[in-house]
Formats: structure tokens, sequence, C-alpha cells
């Protein structure tokens, strides 16, 4: 009886595993990497939802594409390509045709993003402009898009002044982050090195951004704001400070008023080395909240979110499983986490518990040299 009852048990889970599998749907993940021995490009993988496990399809060469935006209806990618010269103009964004059956990145043009070191690049809503933050120069770009996902040259260039109290890395203005504020034309624009959230309204005609009313949100001396997420309602903010290692919660009043509620470390209790924050994600469903941490700590710490404050409470840390997570990122069904763990050289695949917010490592890894980035595109 007892074997007999067995074996329909396990008959029971090897059809669900079974059904989970043909009903598991498939996404291209694409990453963005820095140049090194094992890396030329962005690289294009197929990933599945039923297990997380992933397969290169293809990759295309560019140089540095350390960060990645893709259009609203998936058709074209863009690129920064992070390098700097003695003009201080060597940076470039660049863009990419995306071939959804074939899962082939075909590039388009380049232009020039005026500045040195971008880091970072994101779309507008009507997809017609693309904007980059130039790291080094501590200032952000404005570039055109036609229809046919050409890139025209930079019609606005908007220069950050000031310094923060860190001599090593606060010397002077660095853009680290541009944050579309959700259903409105605001963005929010971190810099590094001023200790500044700056805030701009868009232009919806021309696509150029000019100062809000407030311009700017301080943080604490020498925090070093790099990344921000929003809460699904878009009245929370969450910024992650690269050099303190804390999270700023603010509270937005709206017109890009904020209004900081709540800090706190995202650094384990007993870890003292320095803090190298990277990244910083609202789960999907709005109850949890996931910070990247760098240098010696090699973690990613997990919060709950209280739905009617906004506030956050710890729930634990997770070793990121290699060696300086910097992007992470939620697969699009929300059961996965993925994280870039650049030094090593591998993306780590984590299963997401949606009770708990906890993570588990599934041991599934993509080998793919200096991963800083992660995006999604449907397959279909």
């Amino acid at each position: 009886m007892l074997k007999h009852t067995f074996r329909k048990d396990a008959f029971i889970v090897f059809f669900l595993l079974l059904l989970a599998k043909a009903n598991a749907q498939s996404y291209y993940l694409l990453v963005g990497t820095y140049d090194s021995p094992k890396s030329e490009g962005i690289y294009v993988y197929k990933f599945s939802s039923g297990d997380g496990s992933a397969e290169e399809i293809s990759h295309v060469k560019t140089p540095n594409p350390s960060f990645l935006t893709v259009s609203s209806n998936e058709k074209y990618v863009f690129a920064v390509n992070e390098n700097a010269d003695s003009t201080g103009k060597g940076g470039k964004v660049s863009s990419f045709i995306f071939n959804k059956k074939t899962g082939l990145l075909t590039y388009i043009n380049s232009q020039s993003s005026e500045g040195n070191h971008p880091c970072y690049i994101t779309k507008d809503k009507s997809n017609k402009w693309i904007y980059a933050g130039n790291y080094s120069s501590g200032n952000l770009s404005v570039l055109p898009v036609a229809k046919s996902g050409k890139l025209g040259k930079v019609i606005q260039v908007i220069q950050h002044e000031g310094s923060g109290p860190d001599s090593t890395r606060q010397k002077s203005p660095h853009v680290h982050g541009i944050f579309p504020k959700k259903n409105s034309s605001y963005f929010y624009v971190t810099d590094l090195g001023t200790d500044k959230i700056m805030t701009y309204h868009q232009n919806n005609k021309n696509g150029k951004l000019f100062p809000s009313k407030l311009k700017y949100t301080s943080v604490s001396a020498g925090s070093g704001p790099r990344h921000l997420d929003f809460y699904p309602s878009g009245k929370y903010v969450y910024l992650l400070n690269e050099l303190s290692g804390s999270i700023s919660v603010f509270k937005d009043f709206g017109n890009a008023d904020l209004q900081e509620i709540q800090s706190h470390s995202s650094l384990p209790v007993t870890y003292k080395g320095k803090a190298g924050s990277a990244d910083i994600h609202v789960s999907p469903d709005g109850k949890f909240l996931y910070a990247s941490n760098r240098a010696g700590s090699n973690s990613i710490a997990i919060f709950s979110i209280d739905a009617k404050t906004g506030m956050i409470s710890l729930v634990g840390h997770e070793y990121s499983g290699g060696e300086a997570p910097r992007n992470f990122n939620f697969d699009p069904t929300g059961k996965f986490l993925l994280v870039a763990n650049q030094n090593s050289d591998e993306i780590v695949v984590f299963s997401v518990d949606k009770k708990t917010g906890l993570l588990t490592d599934t041991q599934n890894r993509i080998k793919v040299g200096k991963p800083v980035c992660i995006k999604w595109i449907k397959t279909k």
C-alpha cells in the first residue's frame, strides 16, 4: 500500500513538472557588458520562466555597452558606449534593430553622448527621445529618435555643478541615473558627486528638459545617490546611495516634490567594509524591495514594504553568488531574480519566494564576461 502511494505521488509530481514546463513562457534576456577577454558587446539569451534556464542566441559587437534601454514596441534597443577621451566627449549612444523571430540585433547608428563615460540611458513615454547620463562629465544629454530607430545628434546638454565631501569620489558632479516619473513628464536624475536628486520637467514637443520648481532634493552629505525605483502606485520612491550603502525612502507629494521619511542601511549588520551599493528594485507586486551591494559584501538586501506607509523592514541578506553584483532584475513573471556579478563573469539566477521575499539559488548560471545590465523582451 505504501509502495503504491509513493508511486502515485511521484507520478503526480512528475506530471506537474511536465505541465509547468509545457506552460512555461520564454523571453529574450539582453545583457549589457564591459569589454573584456570574455565579452565584446550585447548578448541575447532565450530564458525559460519554467526552470530559470537560459540559452545564448546571439550577440552584437559594440564597445562597453554598460547600460541598455528598450523601446516600448520592443523593436529597438539603445545602449551607451561607456568610453572617454581627452576632449571630454568620448562617450557614445548606439541604436539597434531587434528581430523577435531570430533574436538578432542589427546595428543602426551611433551618436556622441557629448560627455565622457555615459553610464545610464532611458527613453521617454513617447519613445521619441533618448536621455543619456555622462558620469565623468557630470552632465546629461537629449537625443531624438526617428521612427526607424535611428538616433539624431544631441539637441540638449545639461551640465551639473557642485561637489561633495568625499575627496576621492565627489570632486565634481557625476550623473548616475535618469528616471522618468510614472505617468508624468517629470524626470529624477541622481548625481553621485553632489548628493542630489535633480528634478526636471520635459517639454513634450521637443523633448528638452528644464528644472522643476523645486530643482533638486538633497540627501545626506557623502551618501552618493546612484539608482532609484518606484512603488507601483508611484507614491513612494526608493533611492540607493552607493557611498554610504543606505536606502533613502521618500514620499512623493506630486510635481517631483519628495520628502524623506526613512533611511535604512542596505548592508549586513556585521559588515564593516566599503559599501559599493549598486542597484535597487521594487518587486513587481510591490511587496518587497531589493538592493545589491558590491565591495566585500557581495550581497542582495531584502526588505518588506509597508503598503500603507511605504516604509521598509529588513527581511535578510542573500549572498550574490559571485563578485561585484551590479545590475539585477526580475524576469517578467516575477518568479526569478537575475544578478549580474561583474567581476566573476556570470549571471546568477535566484528563485523568489513571493510570500517571504527570500531568494534561493537555483544553481543556474549564465556565463558572460563582465555583465552589468539586464533587460527583457517578449518572444512574441
